[in-house]
């Protein structure tokens, strides 16, 4: 989730597993930038085609609630949000009061069932626009229940805000205090894309349909990037409102609809 520039993460509460919101800046960015990195293989080992009628629960669970996710978002999240048609997942976020909070949406993630330590992550997506929307296809590290964010580390593949054309990659870690390095590309986010990160035991690289516009250096864990050494799990998600967004909301834009093609995941076999 970003904005201009590099956009970032700063944890806004204490709620496990919460979204981030960003603010313009960047911090220990002079030795976590990376250059391109070595040619690396890999080969598919998991991968979420969204082809049943129903989202696969032995791939994802769904987190529920309000409150906020520490990011002051204004949405409800229930599984009811999520539907599987036409080889697609579908998160959609809905004018609806429940719990105590003015809409609902889906958060979706992959914690317990489906973990990785490098390899290459991707999704094909297609996002719906508007003010206060803020969807998201992301990681963070398995060990949240015990560390907590952000020492347990977050990699974001892409985020979007609002109406902006800016795809927003960044990482997120704890290095004597929390720490971040993030970059953005444009496109149309309405259209169909493919985003990947690369995660390797020197870095992680962002694409957008198979071109590369931000790497980050994580080589011997430099900058206390250590975090970026252990598994993460993915998630999926639509927020309405937020510290990033804003919570100015274009509601005759909802209904909106998050749509997801499919999730793969390859691991390394050589370099």
């Amino acid at each position: 989730m970003k904005t201009i520039n590099l956009m970032i993460c700063l944890l806004a509460g204490t709620q496990l597993l919460a979204s981030c919101k960003k603010e313009v800046a960047n911090s220990s960015a002079n030795d976590t930038a990376g250059t391109a990195p070595r040619a690396v293989s890999y080969q598919l080992i998991w991968s979420d085609e969204f082809d049943g009628n129903a989202v696969n629960t032995a791939n994802w669970s769904f987190e529920t609630g309000g409150g906020g996710w520490g990011n002051n978002e204004k949405e409800y999240y229930q599984p009811e949000n999520a539907s599987v048609t036409d080889g697609n997942l579908i998160i959609t976020a809905k004018k609806q009061s429940v719990g105590g909070m003015p809409y609902t949406s889906a958060r979706m993630i992959t914690k317990g069932k489906k973990e990785y330590t490098y390899g290459r992550f991707e999704a094909r997506i297609k996002l719906s626009q508007g003010q206060g929307q803020w969807p998201a296809f992301w990681m963070l590290g398995a060990n949240i229940g015990t560390v907590g964010w952000p020492k347990c580390g977050e990699i974001d593949i892409m985020e979007n805000v609002n109406t902006s054309t800016e795809i927003l990659g960044t990482m997120h870690w704890f290095d004597q205090a929390y720490a971040f390095y993030g970059g953005h590309t444009n496109i149309n986010p309405t259209d169909y894309h493919v985003y990947r990160v690369d995660w390797t035991p020197t870095a992680i690289t962002w694409y957008v349909d198979n071109v590369q516009y931000h790497v980050g250096n994580i080589t011997n864990s430099i900058n206390g990037t250590d975090e970026f050494h252990r598994p993460f799990f993915l998630l999926l998600n639509l927020a309405i409102g937020g510290n990033l967004p804003g919570q100015t909301i274009d509601e005759s834009k909802l209904p909106a609809k998050m749509y997801v093609d499919y999730v793969k995941v390859y691991k390394i076999t050589g370099a």
